[in-house]
């Protein structure tokens, strides 16, 4: 009979405070907060040091990739400290010119377990993300750490069943998306509730899919455009958790900071790999288009 498995996980959905110092204190509390109520895997969302400074195209930004280092010894340090797996989100400066944004994935005893730089880079009205970010060149490979093989992806990567399926072909046992996604006010609502649900409904698919709980962790609050050029985002949060077969484990608020708790159970994935055994069943030998751009 396989071990049951069970990983205490936290979810820190979070705003914006103001200023980097202020944020990152903030930050500090809520992971404190969560090990003390016995969380072993803390997960943060996409670039929570900062603001999310892609809404508009501004050479100015890239300084905060400066502090890149220093962010490494932070949350070196915090992780360390708290006794915790900890994922993050941070703005990397490889070299001059040459920027990537990168999870870096900490152990408990603070040393790097793994990276994993964003390869889907979108390039949409409030997410100029390619004016800031080369894409990723680690690959899709997960993490191992203490508390299991981590499949660590970013945002628009959540939109991606290629991502997801080569990350539980490498044996991942979790997937995790920190993400920075929400709505421009002026949108009506229908269409806020058709966006929100296909970023749900895409993320819980590949849980499914590939048998594996999966983890989205988004920021909340309205960040105003600084340019001036769109109107600003408001970010919607709900950031969740789904279980092996897509069941809904935790879900957040539209509009609340909070630490949203959870128990994966990692032996699940085996249980419901052998009734629905779909790595099984996959017909490799008729893939080869998806090699393609576009099948004519």
């Amino acid at each position: 009979m396989y071990a049951k498995r069970i990983v205490s996980t936290a979810l820190i959905q979070q705003a914006f405070h103001h200023t980097k110092p202020q944020t990152l204190e903030h930050t500090k509390h809520l992971i404190l907060e969560a090990s003390s109520n016995g969380a072993e895997l803390v997960i943060l969302q996409e670039l929570h040091t900062q603001e999310y400074f892609c809404q508009s195209e501004n050479t100015h930004y890239f300084d905060y990739a400066l502090s890149f280092e220093e962010d490494i010894e932070f949350f070196s340090t915090l992780a360390k400290e708290a006794q915790v797996v900890l994922v993050t989100s941070l703005f990397e400066r490889r070299s001059a010119g040459l920027y990537h944004n990168t999870a870096v994935v900490f152990e408990k005893d603070g040393s790097i377990a793994g990276k994993y730089r964003k390869m889907h880079i979108p390039d949409d009205p409030g997410f100029y993300e390619k004016f800031y970010f080369t894409p990723g060149d680690l690959g899709f490979e997960p993490i191992q750490t203490s508390v299991g093989k981590l499949g660590v992806m970013i945002c628009w990567d959540q939109w991606y069943p290629e991502g997801a399926r080569i990350m539980a072909l490498k044996g991942a046992e979790i997937l995790i998306y920190p993400t920075a996604i929400g709505w421009f006010p002026s949108d009506d609502e229908e269409e806020k509730t058709r966006q929100r649900e296909a970023w749900i409904a895409v993320q819980r698919g590949h849980a499914i899919a590939n048998g594996l709980p999966t983890i989205a962790v988004n920021r909340v609050g309205f960040e105003k455009d600084k340019s001036g050029v769109i109107e600003g985002i408001l970010f919607w949060g709900s950031s969740f958790a789904f279980g092996a077969q897509g069941e809904l484990l935790t879900m957040g608020s539209t509009d609340q900071e909070e630490i949203l708790y959870t128990h994966l159970d990692l032996s699940r994935s085996e249980e419901v790999r052998r009734i629905w055994p779909f790595l099984r069943d996959r017909r490799i030998e008729s893939y080869t288009e998806i090699l393609k751009r576009y099948c004519y």
